[in-house]
C-alpha cells in the first residue's frame, strides 16, 4: 500500500459537482493499493497515516484530533519506466483495492480518527489547500 499525506488547511472532494467529503486542517491522503496488498495491512496503514507527525509542531491527527480526508488512488502505482503510457498493472483490481481501501478507512475511524472519504471508483474533484506545502509518501 502507498499513500500520498499532505498537510492541509482544508482540502474536499467533489462528485459531479457535489461535495462528499470536505476537511479543515488535517491530512489528505491519496491512497493507492498494490495487486498483492492482503487486507490485514489496513491497520498498519491506518496506524501509520493517524500517528504520522507532519502537522504543525510535528504533532500527529492521533495528538490533535485533526481530520483525515482519504482518496483511492489507484494511479499512485502507475509504472512509467517504458514508454509515455503508464501501465496500472501493479495496481490491485477495483473490488479488491474497494476492500482495502475501505478496511484502511474504518480501522482509522476505530482509533478514533475523524475520516471524511471520496467516492471509490467515481470521477472526483480534489481540492485542496496544501499547508508548508508539507507532503510525504508512506508505505507498509
Amino acid at each position: 500500500m502507498k499513500a500520498v499525506a499532505a498537510r492541509v488547511s482544508r482540502a474536499a472532494v467533489r462528485v459531479n459537482g457535489a461535495t462528499v467529503g470536505e476537511i479543515g486542517t488535517g491530512l489528505l491522503v491519496l491512497l493507492g493499493v498494490h495487486r498483492d496488498d492482503p487486507v490485514d495491512a489496513a491497520p498498519r496503514m491506518a496506524r501509520k497515516l493517524y500517528e504520522l507527525r507532519i502537522l504543525d509542531g510535528e504533532r500527529s491527527c492521533a495528538e490533535t484530533g485533526a481530520p483525515l480526508l482519504v482518496v483511492s488512488q489507484f494511479t499512485l502505482y502507475g509504472d512509467t519506466r517504458k514508454g509515455r503510457r503508464p501501465s496500472w498493472s501493479t495496481a490491485a483490481p477495483p473490488e479488491r483495492a474497494r476492500t482495502v481501501v475501505d478496511a484502511v478507512v474504518r480501522a482509522l475511524r476505530e482509533r478514533g480518527a475523524e475520516v471524511a472519504t471520496g467516492v471509490f471508483g467515481a470521477a472526483m474533484a480534489v481540492e485542496s489547500v496544501n499547508d508548508g506545502p508539507f507532503t510525504v509518501i508512506v508505505e507498509t
